[in-house]
């Protein structure tokens, strides 16, 4: 369930009664709750602009730019943050496209955001996580996709006609 085994308040004991944490001696509940993800979806002439994954689990597998919002961080800043950092490009945010919750890695659960954006600013290059970045038709996606949340956020832009 957990990596932890004490309280971070006081040190005592975590025990696992149900679906939580509780701290045997002060009685602090360890809530282990997904992390926001944020993805920006760019199309352009019926394209979209996809990343490969330049390291880690997903290394050579492509997706729809995305990131983590850091503490303290508006959703929509970061959503911009990231995709400037992976693309290089700067992009108004034009509304939330769909949600989904991520299961794909039980060990870093996340609830992600795609957003509808337009391109603004900056040179194409990627960056960040990403060692290449372009344009793919959406009946011609590179193989493979990274993550099985971009799967379904792709047939839903094909049943909408994108």
């Amino acid at each position: 369930m957990s990596p932890f085994h004490f309280c971070p308040r006081c040190g005592g004991r975590l025990r696992t009664p149900g679906r939580r944490q509780v701290c045997e001696d002060c009685g602090f509940i360890y809530f282990r709750n997904p992390t926001a993800g944020v993805a920006v979806i760019i199309l352009e002439n019926g394209h979209i602009l996809m990343g490969r994954r330049s390291r880690g689990r997903y290394k050579g597998a492509w997706c729809i730019p995305c990131g983590h919002v850091e503490w303290g961080e508006d959703i929509r800043c970061a959503a911009r943050r990231e995709f400037l950092e992976e693309t290089g490009l700067e992009v108004e945010l034009v509304s939330v496209y769909t949600v989904h919750s991520n299961f794909h890695d039980p060990r870093t659960l996340t609830v992600g955001i795609w957003f509808r954006g337009v391109r603004t600013g900056g040179e194409l290059q990627a960056g960040d996580d990403l060692d290449m970045v372009d344009y793919f038709p959406l009946d011609h996606l590179p193989d493979p996709l990274a993550f099985p949340t971009d799967v379904l956020v792709m047939e839903q832009l094909r049943q909408d006609g994108e």
